[in-house]
């Protein structure tokens, strides 16, 4: 599936798909892979995934990002922090408008991008 096809039918996600995507690629190297459910970035691991809430939901923000980490995070800010397993936390931020990617963001990118190596 190309990244066209798995934004098709949700505009309101893409501006904020894109910024996203952007500050993704600035932390350096990354593959990015595009399936039905979401879109994975991943170094030697994954680090982040982007889904469109609506595609199972009808509703929802328009963007979720999830990140993982070996900590629970105590921003206010995640919807939803599960531990799959012992020591994983997978963390959902609910993303409405491309300037929520704001700097606390692009901190927790760097720390799971770095984590990933």
């Amino acid at each position: 599936m190309t990244l066209d096809e798995f934004l098709s039918g949700y505009e309101e996600a893409r501006p904020i798909f894109d910024a996203l995507h952007a500050e993704i690629e600035a932390l350096g190297p990354v593959d990015m892979r595009v399936t039905r459910s979401q879109v994975a970035f991943r170094r030697r691991r994954p680090f982040a995934w982007a889904w469109v809430p609506a595609r199972y939901l009808g509703r929802g923000a328009p963007l979720v990002l999830t990140l993982s980490f070996d900590r629970r995070d105590s921003s206010p800010r995640w919807k939803e922090i599960v531990e799959p397993a012992p020591g994983r936390f997978t963390h959902h931020l609910e993303l409405r408008a491309a300037s929520e990617i704001d700097g606390e963001v692009r901190a927790w990118l760097r720390a799971a991008w770095e984590a990933a190596a």
